[in-house]
């Protein structure tokens, strides 16, 4: 009996396993949440100030903030000027400690 018993746990436990595994939250972020809270607050601070500034192409400028302080430019701009002005607001923002700009110069015909 106790034999059956131990043998039916274990298979049970083993079952388990891959479940378990699957559950885990595999977002380094979300695991410390001082961290995510941090990193969302600077990509909004940036966010507020490149809508401040009125740039014609903000909306399209994404915004996006890692862990290490990072902020990732990406999207278009109308100019070089405005990709450009768009990284001085980033870095200016406190908490920024580098800021990567992949905009891209969007010419209209």
């Amino acid at each position: 009996m106790k034999t059956t018993l131990a043998a039916t746990c274990l298979v049970v436990g083993m079952l388990m396993v891959p479940a378990m595994s699957q559950a885990a939250d595999s977002d380094a972020d979300r695991a410390q949440p001082m961290t995510f809270v941090k990193d969302s607050a600077i990509t909004t601070k940036v966010k507020a100030k490149l809508a401040a500034e009125h740039l014609a192409s903000a909306t399209e400028i994404r915004v996006d903030t890692d862990k290490d302080g990072v902020v990732w430019l990406s999207g278009f701009a109308r100019s070089q000027k405005e990709a450009d002005k768009a990284t001085s607001i980033a870095r200016a923002t406190d908490g920024v400690r580098a800021v990567k700009n992949n905009i891209e110069i969007k010419h209209e015909d």
